[in-house]
């Protein structure tokens, strides 16, 4: 050995030596950077923890078991170097209700979107929900799944599965629900979402998961340029209170039509009462895959980082939302500060209110009954 070498292993001899008589150790953080101590906590007497997924091409996915939220995914850019491409927390403490009313990444029960006033009727009985947005139900209602703990058991480093026991009565909904939530980091960079639910007493379920991308890998730029493909030939319009109207237009000749893929932020700011209703982007779209997981229901592509998202789901209905209500009064990963159209959400789903819409899909779940729905994001790049 020379002396060259000799002195480097002494040094680094000594570094160690003294790490450890000071007791004083590095935390080991994920490639995104997040550090898996500040995500080891309690809340609500449930242990939250970091579950880190992983594949043999080098991408990550962080998933916390507190909302069974995506709080990082690490994807490569058209360069080959990995770029974080999701909005979330440096820790799950900020994700908690009291310190922050965000749905960041979550897994959305047990109903995603809104319901008219918060009313639901099953076998003739009304039964009143919470009404925590513009007098209606929105996400489950203030304390919906995204702010529970669910269980959590990791088979191998590129699954974890999330289990939830909500009991009936959980922000007044009907019966006893076992729902779990299984996310695995495919070998080809696709996140697999698998949904599952039971109930002891008919019921409604409809599970979505409400990340925030941002495809080019840094929260200071807006989405407004990237490109979308939505495969719908028709949406659902809302009211002034974000509520759907019954209806099921075309976008046809709207701004609403995504079947060309364009930038999202192109008829952003059209004079267009849809536009004026959602203060953006946060509609319904129709999916025309008639419930085929091989079929692409939405593209995202970031002209910056060539990333390239695809969407596929055996759900009937795409909530498309442009971050509209971002204000950059949340601070996340790394310092980031999160603004208007900061992150974009595709969230497949059942319609929003199909309680009240008998004429759309069902979302009822009876006894003896499985609820399942899949969802897949799949990344790839675009030279």
């Amino acid at each position: 050995m020379s002396n060259l070498k000799i002195v480097a292993a002494a040094a680094v001899s000594a570094i160690c030596l003294s790490a450890c008589s000071t007791g004083t150790q590095q935390p080991v953080l994920t490639k995104s950077g997040l550090n898996p101590e500040n995500f080891a906590r309690e809340y609500d007497g449930k242990k939250t923890a970091l579950y880190t997924l992983s594949n043999a091409n080098g991408m990550e996915v962080c998933v916390t078991n507190f909302g069974g939220r995506i709080v990082s995914i690490m994807a490569p850019d058209r360069d080959g170097n990995l770029r974080d491409v999701v909005l979330g927390l440096d820790s799950v403490a900020a994700y908690f209700p009291e310190n922050n009313q965000t749905d960041f990444g979550a897994s959305i029960g047990r109903y995603a979107n809104r319901i008219n006033q918060g009313r639901i009727v099953i076998d003739g009985d009304t039964i009143q929900l919470p009404q925590n947005n513009f007098g209606h139900c929105l996400h489950g209602g203030p304390t919906g799944w995204q702010y529970k703990v669910y269980d959590a058991a990791q088979p191998n480093d590129s699954t974890v599965v999330l289990t939830l026991n909500s009991p009936d009565g959980d922000n007044n909904f009907p019966g006893n629900v076992t729902a779990t939530v299984t996310y695995t980091l495919t070998a080809d960079n696709a996140i697999d979402i698998d949904y599952k639910a039971e109930t002891d007493k008919k019921t409604v379920v409809n599970m979505t998961n409400h990340s925030y991308f941002n495809l080019s890998g840094n929260p200071d730029n807006q989405i407004t340029d990237d490109i979308l493909y939505v495969n719908a030939a028709d949406f659902t319009p809302v009211d002034s209170t974000y509520m759907t109207t019954g209806e099921i237009l075309p976008v046809k000749d709207t701004p609403m039509d995504f079947t060309t893929p364009k930038a999202v932020g192109q008829d952003i700011a059209v004079d267009f009462e849809q536009l004026k209703n959602g203060n953006g982007y946060d509609h319904n779209w129709v999916l025309s895959t008639n419930g085929d997981i091989n079929t692409p229901a939405a593209t995202l592509v970031s002209p910056a980082s060539g990333i390239k998202m695809t969407v596929y789901t055996d759900e009937p209905g795409i909530q498309v939302y442009s971050g509209n209500f971002l204000d950059g009064t949340v601070t996340g990963k790394q310092g980031k500060v999160y603004n208007q159209r900061t992150g974009i959400c595709l969230e497949t789903q059942h319609y929003p209110d199909s309680p009240n819409k008998p004429e759309w899909p069902s979302v009822v779940l009876e006894p003896g009954q499985t609820y399942s729905s899949h969802c897949i994001f799949k990344f790839d790049v675009e030279k």
